[in-house]
């Protein structure tokens, strides 16, 4: 049996209706393939920096859009 990667979502946005200092909304597409099995849940991380692993924010989402209430801080690049 071959497994496939499926590819990253795609439009990843961010819901400027939602989004303040204190509270992110992202929405995204679902990836154009998904490696040949159907994607079950997401995972949403973020880092700081080029390179950096990343924090796991949140797993087991089911849906194309997830709220956190990370605090924003200005001049940064996440």
């Amino acid at each position: 049996m071959i497994v496939l990667v499926p590819d990253a979502p795609i439009n990843l946005a961010d819901d400027p209706t939602v989004t303040t200092r204190s509270v992110i909304r992202f929405t995204w597409s679902p990836a154009a393939s998904d490696g040949g099995s159907p994607i079950l849940s997401y995972t949403v991380t973020y880092d700081e920096s080029v390179g950096n692993l990343g924090t796991v924010l949140k797993t087991g989402i089911t849906d194309t859009s997830y709220t956190s209430d990370i605090t924003i801080l200005p001049g940064r690049t996440y």
